[in-house]
């Protein structure tokens, strides 16, 4: 099938200063699609939480249909431990969050065993706040007004909920720090716990064990490095950089377009072994083995559609 790209904007905004150690970003999107528009998303260990109005959206685990939502324009998705795909067509507006697990937790007031590898339409949860908020977000006249609504309703959100278990939220960012490279029985002694408290712990709250958290950091942070083909650090021996180096974009799908000879010849110029060593696999073989589970393609197919669709 060829791809369509859909016409529309983004628009960022940023949270207030009290709430950026809670959320990166705000992203304002209004797009329209006159063909189904179909795109792959990756697994993270992050929730993502779309508060959305206009077009459906049908969002799809291909491991299981229960997984999945049907028709919703505006849903929360767990901490996911392989990819999924969304499915659109028509004029879709919203806003969309990357959330890590513990601030999603205090948010949405429920333990995220309740939301792993699932997507949930947010008129499911529980108190319906989100779903009241959604319809508030649409009925704002601007964009500035959408963000500070989020903010004064998160900000309210945060304050009424519990912290986190400080024990859990220092492992949290002690995963983080390491890019998911240091060991988790480390990181169990660090805290006095066994690794089956560690891991029960990890599941109740997070929604996955920490050693899947590990490989998922891990993998995020070779998907950043994808967007370093242009150095030497990871281009094979003697092989230059191809003329059109540059950003590619965020959620190109492999299965879109085919890659132009210019992006074939950039990613077989690629030293995928430096790669994988830079980012703490063990080996290319071991890369690209998590590439498949968690995006559903190989990086190199990742990255000539990035380079195809920004060219």
């Amino acid at each position: 099938m060829t791809a369509v790209a859909p016409v529309g904007e983004m628009v960022l905004g940023l949270p207030e200063v009290s709430l950026r150690p809670f959320v990166d970003r705000y992203v304002g999107y209004r797009e329209q699609a006159d063909l189904p528009l179909v795109r792959r998303e990756s697994a993270g260990v992050f929730v993502v939480l779309i508060l959305g109005w206009g077009a459906p959206l049908e969002v799809t685990d291909p491991r299981s249909a229960e997984r999945g939502a049907s028709g919703v324009d505006s849903f929360v998705a767990g901490t996911f431990d392989g990819w999924c795909t969304t499915r659109t067509m028509g004029v879709g507006e919203g806003v969309e969050l990357l959330l890590a697990p513990l601030t999603a937790r205090r948010l949405l007031g429920l333990p995220l065993s309740e939301l792993t590898n699932r997507a949930v339409g947010v008129g499911q949860l529980p108190g319906r706040w989100l779903d009241r908020l959604r319809g508030q977000l649409a009925d704002a006249a601007t964009w500035p007004e959408r963000f500070a609504l989020l903010d004064r309703v998160l900000t309210g959100r945060l304050a009424a909920s519990p912290p986190a278990d400080a024990r859990l939220d220092w492992a949290w960012r002690w995963l983080v720090a390491s890019g998911g490279q240091e060991g988790v029985g480390v990181l169990a002694d660090e805290l006095g716990w066994s690794r089956r408290h560690l891991a029960s712990r990890f599941r109740q709250e997070i929604g996955l064990p920490p050693k899947m958290v590990a490989r998922l950091l891990r993998f995020q942070h070779a998907c950043t490095a994808l967007s370093d083909v242009g150095s030497h650090a990871v281009l094979a021996p003697g092989a230059r950089p191809p003329s059109d180096a540059g950003p590619f974009a965020a959620d190109a799908d492999p299965s879109g377009p085919g890659p132009s000879a210019t992006s074939s010849a950039r990613a077989q110029a690629v030293d995928w072994a430096a790669v994988a060593a830079r980012c703490g696999y063990y080996d290319q073989s071991h890369l690209i083995r998590d590439f498949h589970q968690f995006a559903g393609a190989t990086p190199a197919a990742l990255l000539s559609a990035r380079s195809t669709l920004a060219g």
